[in-house]
């Protein structure tokens, strides 16, 4: 369904008249139309800046010039001879930041290594980096901090100015969403710098542009992945819930990336899912996931045709609403059975059978719903909270067969469900967020679609919120 404010606020008009009452005027979000590309950043300008003592320069700095980007500096910052000393190792040209009435390109990113970081009063650094660029960033730009994590800081000082980072960063993102920009921190723990690659093009890329105001933690990897273009090239992706929606979403991203798609739905919906599948390519599977008989079925499957699974996606889900005093049992039971219980039989299933291949990495679909919870949902928010839970209870797990197992939780997406809302209440969904709009599924498959790729190495046992920012949760 499309939004229609949106649209008006976009004409003439309409942009006169919800400046004059002080209404949102929500921006026309860039979003990827192709797969993922080496040069991702090509002529799109970073402006980089460090802190006193920084340690991330290099690896940030080689990923930035691998993906395409013009580097630009700011001389007279604190960190400049982090970067330079950086460069020079990896032979990169250095640009100066030009003058707004210059006519060159304006910065597409700011991108700060605030690793260095160690007592409250060098966060001025970082308040002297971002204040004199915020005004001239390009629409639809990206604003990244890299920094340490809390839980790899030595001293109350550097764990207490990690942790300032994150309220910084979620401040900042509120004001920047206007334009289309996103602000989101990356993470990094010790031993993580080489996992930085993949993290860095996906937030500073079009596949990212719901996604604002987030954290997100690189761990060490269990062995390092590929480079992010055509990692899933021939992979096997199971995706459940494929029919249509977010689940038919998924399932198109991830063969755009090149992987082999089995969609999975309810045999009620078996019509839809061929349809689905044909457009890509891929194989349909009626199946009902609360069956007893549903891993083994998918065992059977994915071992006898293709040796096993590189990629399973938890998206089948329901909703049965009602406050918790007038909930029937079946409706308690139904969404725990789908949206939880069917997760843990199937991968169990799965890891016991060996229907996963070495690698393989999972993608569970949780919502915010299960972080700050919804009136009338105390079964879905159980589930979704469940899920998250899931993920950093089998991190482990996954990592021990070298590959990983993260969620994805959307905020309000524009899908058949949001559309059947009435109109007050879908309204208020899709503006009570940074960027003023719902997303599109395309927006959830887009996460997905990183986290299920090899190189995402270091992202492990995380749920990362696709939601613009919603104002309600953490």
């Amino acid at each position: 369904m499309s939004d229609r404010y949106l649209d008006f606020t976009h004409s003439s008009f309409g942009k006169s008249l919800a400046g004059l009452l002080g209404l949102p005027s929500p921006p026309r979000l860039k979003r990827a139309s192709a797969a993922w590309a080496g040069n991702v950043l090509e002529d799109r300008p970073v402006l980089v800046g460090a802190a006193s003592g920084s340690q991330l320069a290099a690896p940030l700095l080689a990923a930035l010039a691998g993906a395409g980007a013009p580097l630009r500096i700011v001389p007279e910052l604190p960190g400049l001879g982090v970067i330079k000393t950086a460069a020079a190792e990896l032979k990169l040209s250095l640009l100066g930041n030009p003058a707004a009435e210059s006519g060159e390109a304006r910065n597409h990113a700011l991108l700060f290594d605030a690793s260095g970081l160690s007592s409250p009063a060098q966060l001025r650094e970082l308040y002297d980096f971002y204040q004199p660029q915020l005004r001239g960033i390009a629409g639809n730009g990206r604003i990244l901090v890299v920094s340490r994590a809390p839980e790899s800081r030595e001293g109350v000082a550097g764990k207490t100015v990690s942790t300032a980072l994150r309220g910084f960063i979620r401040s900042l993102a509120k004001e920047v969403g206007k334009n289309g920009s996103t602000a989101n921190l990356l993470e990094v723990q010790a031993g993580a710098d080489g996992a930085l690659d993949a993290p860095l093009r996906f937030f500073l890329s079009e596949h990212s542009a719901f996604i604002s105001g987030q954290v997100l933690t690189i761990s060490p990897p269990a062995k390092k992945g590929p480079p992010l273009p055509g990692s899933l090239e021939g992979k096997v992706a199971l995706v459940t819930g494929a029919a249509r929606g977010i689940g038919a979403a998924i399932a198109a991203t991830l063969a755009r990336e090149g992987a082999r798609v089995i969609g999975v739905d309810h045999p009620s919906a078996e019509g839809g899912l061929g349809e689905t599948m044909a457009k890509l390519g891929g194989v349909g599977l009626a199946l009902d996931v609360t069956a007893a008989d549903a891993a083994e079925r998918i065992v059977t499957e994915v071992s006898g045709n293709y040796g096993g699974l590189d990629v399973i996606v938890h998206n089948a889900g329901v909703t049965r609403d009602k406050m918790l005093r007038n909930m029937p049992p079946h409706f308690w039971d139904l969404v725990l059975n789908i949206n939880l219980n069917a997760i843990l039989q199937i991968n169990e299933g799965l890891l016991k059978n060996k229907g996963l291949r070495e690698g393989a990495r999972a993608v569970c679909i949780s919502s915010i719903g299960g972080i700050g919870g919804n009136a009338g949902q105390t079964n879905y928010g159980a589930t979704k909270a469940g899920v998250i839970g899931y993920v950093e209870a089998m991190a482990q797990t996954f990592a021990g067969q070298g590959g990983a197992i993260n969620a994805v939780a959307p905020g309000f997406i524009e899908t058949a469900m949001t559309a059947a809302m009435p109109l007050g209440p879908r309204e208020i969904g899709r503006r009570i967020n940074s960027l003023s709009q719902g997303g599109l599924p395309q927006d959830i498959a887009e996460a997905v679609a990183f986290f299920a790729s090899p190189a995402a190495d270091g992202v492990n046992g995380r749920t990362l919120r696709v939601c613009g920012q919603n104002f309600f949760g953490q």
